[in-house]
């Protein structure tokens, strides 16, 4: 659970212009929701909508060795938790503003949409997700078209 909180924060050291509140409280969150067998690979944090001016939705994303998981802590009561497993990833867009940008993360349930990112972030960002999807998805038979 640390770990997310100490990565999550790097990631808004890194990348300042990224609009997020709450950090810590979303962070935790999520941590809570890892399990022991899972590897914390990457963190990233952003608005989940695809409005620039709506900045009260903050979002942690945490990329394991096993899955995506996204979760934000409301502020009064309850959360939500998104979990993305490699066979339910169908694709990624990143687009950028002219200060923030947008990363769209797209699979067989919903579309996941993350926005106010810091656009030196997306490059970042793209690697991270393209490179765990890549790897994980090796570990799924392959379907046969029909």
């Amino acid at each position: 659970m640390q770990e997310v909180i100490e990565k999550a924060l790097e990631f808004k050291k890194r990348h300042p212009m990224t609009v997020a509140w709450r950090i810590k409280a979303n962070a935790k969150l999520v941590g809570s929701y890892i399990s022991p067998e899972e590897d914390i690979k990457y963190v990233f944090i952003g608005q989940k909508n695809d409005f620039f001016y709506d900045i009260l939705s903050t979002n942690v994303a945490v990329i394991t060795n096993k899955r995506i998981i996204v979760g934000t802590k409301r502020v009064l009561f309850g959360h939500f938790i998104t979990s993305i497993t490699p066979d339910l990833f169908n694709d990624l867009k990143i687009k950028a503003g002219m200060f923030w940008g947008k990363v769209y993360i797209d699979t067989v349930g919903e579309l996941v949409i993350f926005s106010n990112i810091d656009k030196g972030a997306l490059d970042e960002i793209e690697s991270q997700v393209t490179e765990h999807i890549i790897r994980e998805k090796k570990k799924y038979p392959k379907r046969e078209a029909r």
